[in-house]
């Protein structure tokens, strides 16, 4: 049964006449009709931009047969198997094929390239997901209510679970004026499903986005991201063509007006640290699809809402930190099997949150435009000191929109700085972070001269008197809320709300009973810290707020923390 669920085959649809999309429906709707000409688009443009000289078109097929034989001489698998041969007689003949071959042969590889990346959108697997996704993940959650939960007129565990903040209204204005491009942090391969149900929650479309190709594994999962506009990511694939293709396709997909959501981080957050350092290439792609509208004197706004996922127990949290303390770690960016390609550790996850009020939170933040400048009600560039602007003047020359690539760049730089400093401010800290890193600061506070290696081996030997540990998360917590009250960061209802007593009650019931092992438990009047790797992982969301929220007596164990992030 496992394997059939972890095949790679795709789950196919019965036959079933194909929706016809109306003009009230979301854009995705229209995808698969347009899906040839896009496909077509990337390819024509990204081979009419190689073949400007014989160099450059040599460089770039020897480059994608290069890489492509490294790749595949590595995996060792059944593609290798059936692509090999084909690389290595290309690299030979490269040299040898005139003007007329190579061209052939690039666009044969361009076609195939964005062939495989190119999504789906099926409406009718749309409409089915949009009942029974919340009501499955319900009986999973809630096994003696299986029956009751698909029978239901609407499934409230989600509700329960999931709470989303922000400007709503803005937002379903904005999605009917131009293209909304939803940038949010990682920290869990859940974070596309939660966020997909969040859109739903609030009556905003569903969006254009990236998956990793590693999670098309498994069969359920792959069949929903295959036909609800997820397009396939070959992490493993270092050609640069392939690269350019991912770009490409996502910048004509906002183009043409599709509402999109990419990560700016690239991957999950494998320290648990909130993201400060962004890839830029698809927020470059995005900037650049506002500059190509506007020199074809197509006027559709273009327009980023940074989001923050926040969770209070992560998934994959053992993995991402063990992958983070390793220097293979650090240089790894797939990690081929965790928790998430586990179905047992979903249904446990699933149902340790079922009891656990607003378990995740997602805030949708204000809405910027390309240049990060906020925007008013009805979408209007806003300059600092509140002045509508036209965002077009940032890419005109003379008063002409041109395109350019250097200017752009620095656009771009400046976008993910602007978003940094959001995702910063838009963190809601949930119960764990704080009880995670109350407990590590005395960790640190208990080991001075150590360093962080050395304390992680400390399992099960430091414990606290946890009136001590109640007096500092409430100090903790206020704070905190002074900095909330600034703008600085965002809390939980349940940070904000609750005692210190049921707020590390709080936080250690979260982790008992999920994780291989808990971050630390009570032990009579004693909290003792049992896994501290686990710890550092939850507790290092406050990073960034580690000093300003110590007092005197902390403020050096809290600098030695804060000096964790220096370099993410």
């Amino acid at each position: 049964m496992l394997k059939r669920l972890f095949s790679d085959r795709p789950l196919r649809l019965p036959h079933i006449k194909p929706y016809v999309p109306r003009p009230s429906d979301p854009s995705i709707f229209w995808f698969n009709s347009e899906r040839n000409d896009i496909v077509s688009d990337v390819v024509n443009r990204i081979c009419s931009a190689q073949e400007t000289d014989r160099t450059r078109l040599e460089m770039a097929l020897n480059d994608a047969a290069f890489h492509e034989i490294r790749r595949l001489e590595s995996q060792r698998d059944e593609e290798a198997r059936d692509r090999l041969g084909y690389w290595r007689s290309m690299i030979r003949r490269i040299g040898k094929m005139d003007d007329t071959e190579q061209r052939r042969v690039l666009h044969t590889i361009v076609a195939n390239m964005a062939r495989d990346v190119a999504g789906n959108f099926d409406p009718r697997v749309y409409r089915f997901a949009r009942q029974a996704v919340p009501r499955l993940v319900a009986g999973v959650m809630e096994p003696r209510r299986f029956t009751r939960s698909f029978t239901a007129p609407q499934s409230e565990v989600l509700t329960r679970v999931l709470r989303v903040q922000g400007d709503i209204d803005h937002l379903q204005y904005l999605q009917s004026e131009g293209s909304l491009v939803f940038v949010p942090t990682h920290s869990s391969n859940l974070d596309s499903i939660v966020l997909a149900q969040a859109l739903e929650v609030c009556g905003l479309p569903p969006v254009v986005y990236g998956a990793g190709k590693n999670l098309f594994t498994n069969l359920i999962i792959s069949f929903f991201m295959h036909n609800l506009g997820a397009y396939r990511v070959d992490r493993r694939i270092r050609v640069q063509l392939y690269k350019e293709v991912l770009k490409l396709y996502s910048q004509v997909m906002i183009e043409r007006g599709y509402h999109s959501l990419f990560f700016p981080a690239g991957t999950r957050s494998r320290s648990g640290m909130i993201e400060r350092r962004l890839k830029l290439g698809l927020l470059g792609s995005a900037v650049e699809a506002f500059t190509t509208n506007r020199v074809r004197r197509v006027d559709r706004p273009v327009w980023f809402v940074p989001t923050t996922i926040n969770y209070a127990l992560v998934l994959e949290a053992e993995t991402l930190i063990r992958d983070w303390l390793t220097e293979e770690g650090k240089a790894r960016y797939i990690i081929e099997d965790d928790e998430f390609s586990r179905i047992d550790r979903w249904v446990a996850f699933f149902r340790k949150v079922i009891g656990m009020r607003g378990a995740c939170i997602i805030r949708f933040g204000e809405p910027i435009d390309p240049f990060g400048n906020l925007v008013d009600g009805k979408g209007a560039s806003l300059s600092p000191a509140g002045h509508t602007i036209d965002p077009g003047g940032y890419v005109e020359s003379r008063g002409t929109s041109v395109v350019d690539v250097a200017r752009d760049a620095a656009y771009t730089r400046d976008l993910g700085m602007v978003l940094a400093e959001r995702y910063e401010r838009d963190t809601v800290l949930m119960s764990t972070q704080v009880v995670g890193h109350v407990l590590f600061r005395h960790l640190v506070q208990a080991t001075p001269g150590m360093d962080l290696f050395a304390r992680l081996r400390l399992r099960n030997e430091i414990s606290i008197d946890r009136n001590v540990i109640h007096k500092d998360l409430g100090e903790a917590r206020d704070r905190l809320v002074a900095l909330e009250s600034k703008g600085d960061v965002r809390v939980s209802d349940i940070v904000r709300e609750d005692p210190p007593d049921q707020l590390l009650e709080r936080g250690l019931k979260f982790w008992d009973g999920y994780h291989d092992s808990t971050a630390a438990s009570l032990q009579g009047d004693r909290v003792l810290l049992c896994d501290p790797s686990l710890l550092l992982y939850y507790q290092n969301r406050l990073v960034s707020f580690a000093e300003r929220i110590a007092d005197s007596e902390q403020m050096l164990a809290a600098s030695e923390i804060a000096a964790l992030g220096v370099h993410r």
